[in-house]
């Protein structure tokens, strides 16, 4: 494989295929439905009910909703009717959702955003017609909500959480669900004639099958597929939104086995604020913000890992619009997770985020300053980044992020690409180059590039990405594993339907295999791992996974075997019970930096999801880890993770949540309650209760003997409240 320290041969290649990308210019799109737009005399109320005057017009004429997910080309034998109405302030959509046995409808009421396993419908609006930025609005059959913003670089994020309306009811024939979206949380061009891209799509949960109105060949998204909604005249209000929250917390730290610390109270006063600029023009900034951990993150095996954990963020000025400034080729199998990992960003004094879209143009620029330094100096993020849209989905894409701390400086700019050759074909590359430096140090510089194509079609499937890291690149703001490496990997499958119809069990079945080879200079070693394997996709939301790989990696000037054997699955047994698990067995690495030998592992984890009633939610999840050192089976550690949550759902306003996680790794056992009222996304009251509990001689987080005995200790314990208040103008 071509290499050498720069990564020169890499970033030759991205600048021919940027240059080819750009001479692509446009093409004849492909022809797509047209829909113009009735003006609702009275606005309709969203009751679940389709007695309104609105809604007294003729369905939209869609023809064949057709299988996307888990197969392509399936029809929904299940009629789907979609009514569409504006007025002023407002686009309100309507579906009637026919069902022969409603009876088998599942659906629950639970929180935002949890109703994947559920029967749904809704769609993706892509309100500013650039093929860049789409909003994702669904709905179950209890009107309960999830939406998600959708980019050609980061995919669907269900972090963000819109401002809008929805009702829902089951009836004798299927359920009924309404929805209003004010005009103020969206983007878009205001004037005649405004155009927007849409997709309906919806989920029968017994069958687990997702289908679409156009549909979503294999290989292919939204963008690619959007039909057109024509507004005769559309305008948005000037948007202004404050934002104030306060909290206060009550805590006490352990001062010794047989005593307490005094109880520390601690207040907090902020603001959010957001301003529309112009309709396609935001900024929101944030003062003082109270950027607590209101949900707990699910414990994870921390022992003898390689890579560094991942945790998603969950605060809410950051989530909102983050897609934005992701870049293409991170996530899924490659060496960068993101370019932009806000919790990086640990708490913050102040911060601002200017998001839009100019034409063709789609842009952001994040500032915060971190005040959790040491000294007091504060840690300054800057983060800009912008797309150019050539058509559809394809874009050219540039970022630059900036920190400043202490006298230590990290800059990192590049430009990324994604196009679509063909309607099978996507290609997309990266490269970035940063530089590092601390005062009058020598300033340090590295170079990041990636290169993927896919091609897929309802039979087969291959993707391949070459990537190189120099192991002087530094991105503070990216979530990424290692530097000083240069390798690809290629990845291909073929898909088998046994039978195409409604009534079969099995609904797809796809041998594949994964293969990676490369060269890591900084454990100074050639790796490489083959997989291959068979999945199956069944009824009932089935899959199962089973595959054999072997291979090689670097570590210390050593090379270890990777070979082992895993298998994944998980299925919507009843309507009240839900599995998943998986089971891996073979070699492993212990990766200690001077004295590293080769280890035996055996891993696996059950998960199990209870849902008796639409209100109750409860999952229980065992991890476990035993790992023996291969040369003569001395056994070296067991992990045992047990996560446990419950959740009773009066409302989709109101909510009570426990949750008790439990790790041998780590000797700790967190409890966490919660009450939560969320009137809108915003608009919430929590009051919470937490403990950590700890073994005295594990306070170190080491695999050590219990010498107080074999009890754990309540080590830290507080109670939380927390209000905040949404107000648009």
């Amino acid at each position: 494989m071509p290499y050498n320290n720069n990564g020169s041969f890499l970033w030759k290649t991205v600048l021919a295929l940027a240059i080819a990308a750009a001479a692509i210019g446009e093409v004849c799109a492909q022809e797509r439905a047209t829909f113009d737009v009735p003006r609702a005399a009275a606005p309709p109320k969203i009751d679940g009910i389709l007695d309104d005057e609105a809604w007294q017009q003729t369905p939209l004429v869609l023809g064949d909703w057709i299988s996307y997910n888990p197969l392509y080309g399936e029809k929904l034998i299940f009629q789907t009717e979609v009514r569409l109405v504006y007025d002023d302030k407002n686009l309100y959509f309507a579906f009637h959702c026919f069902d022969p046995e409603p009876a088998k409808i599942r659906t629950t009421i639970s929180r935002r955003d949890s109703i994947f396993n559920d029967d749904w419908v809704g769609f993706s609006l892509d309100s500013a017609n650039t093929g860049q930025t789409s909003y994702h609005l669904i709905v179950n059959p209890n009107g309960i909500q999830m939406d998600a913003l959708n980019t050609p670089s980061s995919g669907e994020r269900w972090e963000a959480d819109l401002l809008w309306d929805s009702a829902a009811k089951l009836t004798s024939d299927g359920y009924i669900v309404e929805i209003k979206l004010p005009l103020q949380s969206i983007r878009f061009s205001g004037g005649n004639n405004v155009n927007m891209g849409i997709l309906f799509w919806r989920r029968i949960s017994r069958t687990g099958v997702s289908s679409s109105w156009p549909d979503i060949p294999p290989g292919q998204w939204v963008f690619n597929r959007h039909a057109h909604l024509v507004f005769g005249e559309l305008h948005q209000r000037r948007l202004l939104e404050v934002l104030p929250s306060v909290t206060h917390s009550i805590t006490q730290l352990r001062a010794a086995q047989d005593r307490w610390n005094p109880w520390i109270n601690d207040s907090s006063v902020g603001l959010n604020a957001k301003l529309g600029i112009t309709s396609n023009l935001t900024l929101d900034t944030t003062i003082n913000p109270d950027f607590s951990q209101v949900e707990s993150d699910a414990f994870q095996v921390q022992v003898n890992q390689r890579y560094p954990i991942f945790y998603s963020e969950k605060r809410p000025f950051f989530m909102e619009g983050m897609g934005l400034f992701n870049i293409a080729g991170t996530g899924g199998d490659g060496n960068m997770r993101t370019a932009v990992h806000t919790r990086r960003i640990v708490s913050p004094a102040w911060g601002s985020k200017l998001t839009g879209t100019a034409g063709k143009f789609t842009f952001g620029l994040l500032d915060a300053s971190d005040k959790t330094a040491l000294n007091l100096d504060k840690e300054l993020f800057t983060i800009a980044r912008a797309t150019y849209s050539l058509r559809q989905s394809d874009y050219i894409g540039a970022i630059v992020t900036d920190t400043e701390y202490a006298g230590r400086h990290n800059r990192v700019a590049g430009g990324d690409f994604s196009i679509r050759p063909s309607s099978t074909q996507q290609l997309s590359a990266t490269f970035l180059d940063s530089e590092t430096g601390i005062r009058s140090a020598a300033v340090v510089r590295g170079t990041a590039s990636q290169i993927s194509y896919t091609y897929s079609t309802r039979r087969v499937t291959s993707a391949t990405q070459v990537e190189h890291y120099g192991r002087d690149f530094q991105m503070d703001t990216g979530f990424y594993n290692r530097t000083g490496f240069t390798s690809g990997w290629t990845y291909g499958e073929v898909d088998f339907y046994p039978r195409e119809d409604s009534h079969s069990i099995v609904k797809k079945i796809y041998p594949f295999y994964w293969n990676k080879y490369g060269r890591d200079e900084i454990q100074n070693g050639n790796e490489r791992f083959f997989l291959t394997g068979i999945r199956f996709a069944f009824t009932r939301q089935g899959y199962l996974d089973v595959d054999y790989g072997f291979g090689r990696e670097p570590w210390a000037n050593e090379r270890f075997k990777t070979d082992r054997i895993n298998t994944v699955g998980h299925v919507q047994l009843f309507r009240w019970l839900n599995l998943d698990g998986n089971f891996q067995k073979g070699y492993a690495t212990f990766y200690h930096p001077s004295n590293p030998f080769q280890g035996k592992q055996l891993a696996g984890n059950i998960g199990i999801t209870l849902q008796p009633n639409q209100h109750i939610n409860v999952y229980a999840q065992y991890n476990g880890v035993q790992f023996n050192r291969a040369s003569n089976g001395e056994h070296v550690f067991t992990v045992h993770i047990v996560n446990l949550q419950g959740t009773y759902q009066f409302d989709k306003h109101f909510r009570v949540r426990a949750i008790e996680q439990f790790d041998t790794a780590q000797h700790v056992l967190l409890t966490d309650l919660l009450g939560m009222y969320e009137l809108v996304p915003g608009t919430v009251f929590y009051v919470g209760y937490g403990s950590l509990y700890e073994k005295p001689a594990a306070q170190a987080r080491q695999l050590v003997p219990n010498n107080f005995g074999n009890g754990y200790l309540t080590t830290n314990r507080g109670i939380f409240l927390k209000a905040s208040y949404l107000h648009r103008f």
